[in-house]
């Protein structure tokens, strides 16, 4: 019995894919330029970096968030005041402090009255600043309370997530000084690991189109492959199980999706994300030993002959054993080490083999089928992401994606890069969702162009990888003029590849022939003229 595990990837993404948003760069609020300061309410949200020193010397920076009001924060270090940090009490700081403010960055926790008021009261008590702790994990914008215009603050308020509040009081807990200093840096307008992150999404897509061609050998061209198989991909894709897609589980597939969305919504918490990590693991490694032993067989013919009976995995190859060994130890290595700062590389290598895995396991047979899926998945993007709060008061699909209840954790069903030219940190991000739906489409295009024998021009495989490439950009310009909001990437992609499909199917004369098309019947409708 041969050991195979080629299936899994696809069962274990097939109701998971579809929960990745592209956020393109900013896990964040807002890009707003700086104004004068004012006492109006209307003050631009921006993000802050809280600068720590403890017992004189300098520690990490926390990320926070700027109010509506108070005065704006400097762009740069060297006008910003680093002063001490004291505990209103009470610690809501809704009335007047008993500790001595003045000269000293306050530290309120949220909750009990508004957040213009604990303000106010600071600043009546002397203090320089104020650090409003949430009590959860992500950051608030803090507005003026009944749509009022105009403040009386004039020193200068933000907020930080319970966590930055968490590291904060740790410190003064110990008995040590905690100094503050807290400035808001221009950000560039991008980063260059939104290139990066652009070529990966691009790269993965042509891999995997062109995997079969890069895993067959070229004595297997000539001398083991009959006609009909070179007029319509390698041999079955040398044998590989294929999950043809139909019409019917295109719309079983997004309704699964969004029952699983919605799970996550109402239960998220960090062991639900544990279990997500575990699939992701299982699926990676399955990806990662395939493409090796696919790339390593395809080099090396007898490699894989040597073989061994184990109890549980029947017939094995040496090979097989010792690759698969390798990828567990990987997977394992990568969700010991999740949360270091190099984690992201583990990341990208299982899921961009992954995602290369499951398009060679999963395509789409025709025009019609990828219709109704991309369509399907287009509408999901758009429901989940921005109708959704009309229902729930609350995007879903973003509130999924940044893990809002997972205790600290975070969906690795995504490729993300680190930003290094940004201030603030972070990571650029893509969906992997975003990647292999259209990457479907953009496949079906290279074994239909190869099956057809057309040429770069003629064919649609060039027009399919370009319109994906133009679709991240014009998802980037989305990001952008939105302020750094997370964008639904399907919103862009899906009319540059389908659209562009469809279209040029249709100035072709040949449509109907690719909405009806069977890749099957024509091959062996050609093995039969070539014979004749």
């Amino acid at each position: 019995m041969a050991f195979s595990f080629r299936l899994i990837g696809v069962s274990i993404l097939s109701c998971l894919l579809l929960l990745s948003l592209t956020a393109t760069g900013d896990d964040d609020i807002s890009r707003a330029a700086p104004a004068n300061a004012s006492r109006s309410c209307n003050n631009p949200y921006r993000m802050v970096l809280v600068k720590l020193w403890i017992d004189g010397a300098e520690h990490e920076s926390i990320g926070g968030l700027s109010a509506a009001f108070g005065s704006l924060l400097s762009t740069d270090t060297k006008n910003a005041p680093r002063l001490p940090a004291t505990y209103t009490k009470p610690l809501n700081g809704c009335s007047s402090s008993s500790f001595k403010l003045s000269g000293s960055i306050a530290l309120a926790l949220r909750g009990q009255c508004d957040f213009l008021t604990k303000a106010m009261v600071a600043q009546a008590g002397g203090a320089a600043g104020i650090v409003l702790i949430n009590d959860q994990e992500d950051l608030v914008e803090m507005a003026c309370p009944n749509n009022s215009t105009v403040s009386n603050v004039t020193i200068p308020v933000v907020t930080i997530s319970k966590a930055g509040g968490d590291v904060i009081d740790k410190y003064i807990s110990a008995g040590k000084k905690v100094e503050i200093m807290f400035y808001s840096p221009d950000r560039p307008i991008v980063d260059y690991s939104a290139m990066f992150i652009w070529m990966m999404a691009v790269g993965t897509i042509f891999c995997a189109s062109f995997w079969s061609e890069f895993t067959t050998s070229k004595e297997n061209d000539f001398s083991e492959q009959s006609p009909e198989v070179i007029a319509g991909g390698s041999r079955e894709e040398d044998d590989k199980e294929i999950l043809n897609i139909t019409t019917k589980s295109a719309f079983v597939f997004v309704i699964t999706a969004s029952t699983f969305l919605l799970l996550l919504y109402f239960f998220m918490s960090s062991w639900f994300v544990w279990l997500l990590i575990i699939l992701f693991s299982i699926g990676g490694v399955e990806g990662m030993h395939s493409c090796i032993i696919s790339l390593v067989s395809s080099k090396c013919k007898g490699c894989g002959r040597k073989k061994l009976n184990l109890p549980l995995l029947g017939e094995i190859s040496i090979l097989s054993l010792v690759v698969l060994i390798l990828c567990v130890a990987f997977a394992i290595f990568w969700a010991a080490t999740r949360k270091a700062s190099y984690s992201w590389i583990g990341q990208d290598i299982l899921g961009i083999c992954l995602m290369i895995t499951v398009l060679q396991l999963a395509q789409l047979p025709n025009i019609k089928v990828a219709t109704v899926l991309l369509c399907c998945a287009f509408l999901y993007d758009i429901f989940w992401v921005f109708l959704s709060p009309a229902i729930f008061h609350d995007s879903v699909m973003i509130a999924v994606a940044r893990g809002d209840k997972a205790g600290g954790e975070s969906i690795p069903m995504l490729l993300r890069i680190p930003r290094v030219s940004d201030p603030y940190g972070g990571y650029d991000m893509i969906g992997f969702g975003d990647i292999l739906f259209p990457g479907l489409l953009v496949c079906f295009a290279f074994r239909f162009d190869k099956a057809r024998k057309k040429n770069v021009l003629n064919g649609y495989y060039i027009w399919m990888i370009v319109g994906y490439g133009i679709g991240l950009l014009f998802t980037y310009l989305g990001m952008y003029l939105m302020n750094g909001h997370g964008q639904p990437a399907l919103l862009y992609l899906v009319p540059c590849t389908l659209g562009v499909y469809v279209l040029l199917g249709l100035l072709r004369g040949e449509l109907k022939y690719l909405w009806n098309y069977d890749s099957e019947s024509t091959r062996v409708a050609d093995s039969l003229l070539e014979d004749a």
